[in-house]
């Protein structure tokens, strides 16, 4: 909303990104100066950097993508605090170093941390003195997105095609549904075995249909019978809005 941007096709990379392909006509005629400065801009947390720049008032989302359940990324999923990773105030680090051991999982360790930094808060007298953001600023460090900024300010940067093969996981990198990505398992997105697994089996079904059509033609038919169908039309989807937002620009225009 902010920088204008309309047409944006969210692709998951095969691994462990996202890739965001911008296909507004203006931004793609952006100036590598203009790219980095955007990237600048929606950057909240810095790679490597000890905390987040700028706290939010709340982390919203972010807290619970941090610890539901029901999200891609949780404290027992990641194993947090399980190999002494700490990114706290350093006159926490040693009093809570030899509590962790104490707990059992992630969650216990994290609550101890939350619980640490709500009695800094309530302890604080005298003078007004700035919140401990310690808690948030640790959500924010695992779970805000990391930009690279060299790919999206790069005109001359290689970009990976959306339904290539990633290389060693074997997926495909494939469009994703906004609407629906809560139930978006990225273990099980179709890999370049089981593509083959399931047009070969579709082939054979074919070989004992009508063969009146041509080969180009069945093969086309085939694709539908797999399970990147559907992220093939929510490709097909993308690019007819782009379209229809294309018509009416120039009817506009004219």
């Amino acid at each position: 909303e902010d920088l204008g941007v309309r047409h944006r096709l969210w692709v998951y990379s095969g691994r462990r990104g996202v890739h965001c392909w911008v296909c507004d006509d203006a931004v793609r005629k952006w100036s590598p100066a203009l790219r980095a400065a955007a990237v600048e801009y929606l950057s909240l947390v810095k790679v490597g950097a000890r905390g987040a720049r700028n706290p939010l008032p709340s982390p919203g989302p972010v807290e619970s993508g941090f610890t539901g359940s029901g999200h891609l990324l949780t404290l027992e999923k990641v194993g947090l605090w399980g190999c002494g990773h700490l990114l706290i105030l350093d006159k926490h680090r040693e009093p809570l170093q030899a509590e962790f051991p104490k707990k059992k999982d992630s969650l216990q360790r994290w609550e101890l941390l939350r619980g640490r930094m709500e009695r800094t808060r309530a302890s604080n007298r005298g003078p007004p003195v700035a919140p401990c953001y310690a808690d948030w600023e640790v959500m924010l460090q695992f779970c805000f997105p990391r930009l690279d900024i060299n790919v999206s300010k790069g005109l001359g940067h290689l970009l990976k095609s959306p339904f290539s093969v990633h290389p060693k996981t074997g997926r495909v990198s494939v469009p994703l549904d906004l609407q629906r990505l809560d139930q978006f398992d990225p273990f099980a997105v179709p890999t370049i075995t089981s593509l083959c697994h399931e047009l070969d089996t579709a082939g054979s079904d074919g070989e004992q249909e009508d063969t009146g059509e041509t080969e180009p033609k069945r093969r086309t038919r085939d694709y539908k019978k797999t399970s990147l169908a559907p992220y093939v039309r929510i490709f097909e989807q993308f690019v007819e809005g782009m379209e229809s937002a294309r018509r009416g620009e120039r009817i506009r225009r004219s």
